[in-house]
Order: structure tokens, then sequence, then C-alpha cells
């Protein structure tokens, strides 16, 4: 129970990071936390799965991509295409 709380006070205090109007994620450079932190619909299992499968089979071209990976889908890209980027912009 301890870490669980822990984890969760992490989460919500990095999660305001993602929050500001503007800011995007580089899904080919962020890490698993970060990833489960900026994306609606994808806990940290889901995370580790888009690094695992960055890692095996490089960055990703398009947003679109992420669907490739098992378990996301059309849905979980919708809501969160405006805070993603694959690039450094």
């Amino acid at each position: 129970m301890r870490s669980f709380r822990k984890m969760l006070v992490a989460g919500l205090c990095i999660l305001p990071l993602y929050a500001t109007a503007g800011e995007r994620v580089n899904i080919n450079t962020a890490d698993a936390n970060t990833l489960a932190a900026a994306i609606q619909g994808v806990g940290q299992a889901r995370a580790e799965a888009i690094v695992a499968y960055r890692e095996k089979h490089g960055p990703f071209a398009t947003i679109d991509d992420l669907a490739l990976v098992r378990g996301v889908g059309e849905r979980v890209l919708e809501q969160n295409r405006e805070r993603l980027t694959v690039s450094g912009d």
C-alpha cells in the first residue's frame, strides 16, 4: 500500500508538466514513465510496451504508428494526437 501511495504521489507531481497547453511529448524519446503520465488511456504497462516496441523496431514515423503497439487503438490516438509528436518540434 505504501509503494502504491508513493507511485500515486510521484505521478501526480509530474502530471502537471504535461497538462500545460502547447507541451508535446516526443514518443520517440520519452521514457515509459513520461508516456504513462502524458498519454490518456495508457498506463505504465502499455507505456513500457511502447518503449519496447520502439527499441525493437526503431523510431515511430508518425503518431499513427503507435497503433502498431498492441493495446493502443484509434481511440487512444484521437484522444492524444494534439499532445504527441515524433520529432523535436
